[in-house]
């Protein structure tokens, strides 16, 4: 499913590399205010990379691997989190 940044949105293309970097910099400070909630159950999250169509790649961690609410978790957790607090994020992919 192809998602669209909000720069695509507004026909200015992709994050150059200083809103990049800026949007990265959010992104991992949201991170760090959702991850005491994910460590509580066993599980963590690290921060991969924001690519330049906005999506945040992240690598779920302890006992996320295999959770089965873990789909739930990424998509209604960290995702809506982010996609509310960091203009420019696209969606949120879980990598191994």
């Amino acid at each position: 499913m192809a998602t669209r940044t909000a720069h695509d949105q507004t026909g200015k293309g992709a994050p150059d590399g200083g809103d990049l970097q800026a949007i990265t910099l959010r992104v991992a400070k949201v991170l760090a205010l959702i991850r005491p909630a994910i460590q509580r159950d066993g599980g963590d999250v690290e921060l991969i990379e924001v690519t330049g169509s906005g999506v945040v790649r992240i690598r779920l961690l302890g006992a996320c691997i295999g959770c089965p609410s873990a789909a739930m978790t990424l998509k209604y957790g960290i995702e809506q989190n982010l996609r509310d607090h960091v203009p420019g994020v696209s969606g949120v992919e879980a990598v191994e």
